[in-house]
């Protein structure tokens, strides 16, 4: 088949974070917000290369060549298009943070350079760093006596060159302790500052006063976070602490640095962290973005430089609800987060927690909130005597610790614990509440597309299905009891589920919609997900493109399809939506069908993870999620439009405008009776 409407799937995530930066200087975004996706890019990059990176320099080291299944190129082709398009990026990334320092300023904050300064000012900066901040300094110089120091994951360090008596050495200062501010405040008017590192940096000749400083810069390096456990030790948990611990003393993968430097000094940092010249990058603006937050917090009382305030609502459904249990079992309930509220659902767990008809809850937690009232839920059932059963995934990357803790304080309280799969993530959003009542056993179950957490249900787009259809409860039962057997559910009725039994029902349904194409019908497929790359899946669609059926495709992140191709994909089309809340819901449509889902197509999670995808019955939730669907489909605010060349483009803005997340808020509070901001 041919190649041209593949794209690489790294190549295709930095596209993405591409338009995560373009959102930094939409001039519809207030000051504040275009702050935060400034942030989120650089958080964003960091992710793809402890992560993405640093998994392409492990499979380097196979004995076997890897290409990938798109593109057919090599580890090595990979990486050198990465740093190709991160060097565009980075110099994009500089422009950005020079055009929000110069809007900053008209807002009445300002960030100073040295040169900037009265000498007044500079004096009192001299006196500060004098007493509050060199006694902190943990200064080090380069010898053969002096090893290289480790230099830890996305921290700040000095680094200066210094010159005694004809000879050179190196001298490491790290500038981030945890104790000192980002930002030092100047004295006079309010709202005048400093950047920590900068100061440090400028003063740095009074750290090392026997010897003439020939360069200095700051430098920040990345470490690869692509570790695995060995799953076979017995104590799983422990493994996992182990795992959160190595990975801080992973191999760099990326150096960035400020200010010029002597080549022959990125040289000498290339030879000690064994990275390649490719691999180093140089940052006009701020090697660390993270005190745009602090600016935020300085300008939280200028509420029009931020997004208007919007609140998730109750539906009148749930309002003054006495009984939870008694509502699902009227009727499917739906909740779309963050434009309604989570707290349904957990009004649903308390009272499941404290109801003598329940024998049993259980439920799948992959990232849950720090102080979660999931848990809390869960744990009162457990103390009141039901059987609780926590599949708790300690492999959720970067919130490992916060499970952990979470996975005792559940066992300490006598629910049953289970870590997922030796084997394979789980990451299904899954939950089965079990009753006996008038002497017959019935369910109730949850369906989610987002994580069971309080926190980004404000923040992310995401769908929880609630029913007690008991054909879906019974699915259910089967995939937890295959998980307490240490298996995968082989097969299921309803709901399709990953690795064994999703992947292969989408490709009979598109089947479906190809048939009736073929026969002269409408054949259509519509899918909102966040990434898509699982190239069978690919392929069937580029099949169906071909037979005629109408595909919509909604995807956030990484799509490694390319629409509008004559022959192949010109019945396809696909748009990406970044905008305030991250799209997060899976939606699934075959035609007249509709299943929601944890599920993005990659095949890590249609074939190595266990995924759920349960179909909608109920005719006016379906009716629901095919409007939403249809009011994302036209949104020509925060919509960008892939078109053949692989280019994204935003949609053209015109009357009547959609943004389809402020559509939703505002249908929200109409229900409710509410006014936004109220």
């Amino acid at each position: 088949m041919e190649t041209n409407c593949y794209e690489n799937r790294e190549l295709s995530w930095l596209r993405f974070n591409e338009r995560v930066l373009e959102e930094a200087v939409t001039p519809e975004n207030p000051l504040c917000e275009q702050m935060s996706f400034l942030s989120i890019f650089q958080s964003n990059l960091d992710e793809f290369f402890m992560v993405r990176v640093g998994t392409l320099y492990d499979r380097m080291l196979l004995p076997e060549e890897i290409r990938d299944s798109k593109m057919n190129m090599t580890c090595e082709e990979q990486l050198a298009a990465i740093f190709r398009e991160t060097r565009k990026m980075s110099e994009r990334k500089d422009a950005v943070y020079r055009d929000i320092r110069n809007k900053m300023a008209r807002e009445g904050v300002s960030i100073f350079d040295f040169k900037d300064l009265t000498l007044e000012e500079g004096e009192y900066l001299r006196k500060y760093f004098d007493s509050e901040v060199k006694p902190l300094l943990s200064p080090q110089i380069i010898g053969k006596k002096q090893p290289f120091p480790f230099l830890k994951n996305k921290e700040i360090y000095a680094v200066v060159v210094l010159e005694k008596k004809g000879s050179e050495k190196m001298g490491i200062v790290p500038c981030t302790d945890g104790i000192l501010p980002q930002l030092v405040a100047l004295p006079g008017e309010p709202r005048r500052f400093m950047l920590m590192k900068e100061l440090i940096l400028h003063f740095v000749p009074d750290i090392f006063e026997r010897y003439e400083i020939r360069s200095k810069s700051l430098i920040r390096i990345i470490r690869s976070a692509d570790i695995f456990p060995e799953e076979e030790e017995m104590d799983y948990r422990r493994v996992m602490e182990r795992m959160v611990r190595t990975r801080r003393r992973l191999q760099p993968v990326k150096l960035e640095y400020s200010r010029l430097m002597d080549p022959a000094v990125l040289t000498e940092l290339c030879h000690y962290l064994g990275l390649s010249r490719d691999q180093i990058f140089y940052s006009e603006a701020p090697l660390d973005l993270s005190f745009l937050s602090e600016i935020r917090d300085v300008l939280h009382e200028r509420r029009e430089l931020f997004y208007p305030r919007r609140v998730p609502q109750i539906p009148p459904e749930f309002a003054g609800a006495d009984s939870m249990i008694r509502l699902v079992q009227e009727k499917d309930r739906l909740l779309a987060y963050p434009f309604e509220s989570i707290d349904p659902f957990l009004n649903l767990l308390r009272e499941a927690a404290d109801d003598p008809r329940v024998a049993s809850i259980k439920i799948s937690l992959y990232r849950v909130a720090s102080n979660s009232e999931i848990a809390k839920s869960l744990i009162r059932a457990s103390e009141n005597g039901k059987e609780v059963l926590v599949v708790v995934e300690l492999r959720a990357r970067f919130d490992e610790q916060n499970n952990i803790e979470w996975s005792r304080r559940l066992e300490e309280a006598g629910c049953r614990i289970l870590y997922g799969l030796d084997y394979m993530k789980v990451h299904s959003k899954l939950c089965l509440i079990t009753m006996k009542e008038e002497g017959e056993i019935r369910t109730i179950t949850q369906i989610g597309t987002g994580n069971y957490n309080e926190k980004t249900s404000k923040l992310y787009t995401d769908l929880s299905l609630m029913t007690a259809d008991p054909e879906i409860g019974r699915d259910a039962n089967q995939v937890f009891a295959a998980l307490c057997m240490d298996q995968v559910v082989e097969d299921t009725k309803y709901l399709m589920v990953a690795p064994t039994c999703l992947q292969s029902r989408i490709l009979e349904k598109i089947d479906g919609q190809i048939e009736i194409s073929r026969n002269g019908g409408h054949g259509y497929v519509g899918v909102k997900i966040n990434s898509l790359a699982d190239k069978v899946i690919l392929d069937k669609f580029i099949e169906a493109s071909q037979a005629g059926v109408q595909i919509e495709l909604i995807v956030r992140g990484i799509c490694c399809l390319i629409p509008g191709i004559p022959g192949l994909t010109e019945n396809i089309t696909i748009r990406s939506i970044v905008g305030r809340y991250l799209e997060h819901s899976r939606i699934y449509i075959f035609g007249d069908e509709v299943y929601i889902s944890s599920a993005d197509f990659m095949s890590r999670n249609t074939k190595r993870r266990v995924e759920v995808a349960a179909p909608v019955r109920d005719e006016d939730v379906r009716r629901r999620i095919r409007r939403m669907f249809d009011v994302i489909m036209r949104d020509n605010v925060k919509a960008r439009i892939r078109h053949a060349d692989g280019s994204y483009v935003r949609a053209v803005a015109e009357e009547p405008y959609v943004n389809s997340q402020e559509v939703f808020f505002e249908e929200a509070y109409l229900e409710s009776g509410r006014l936004p901001g109220k």
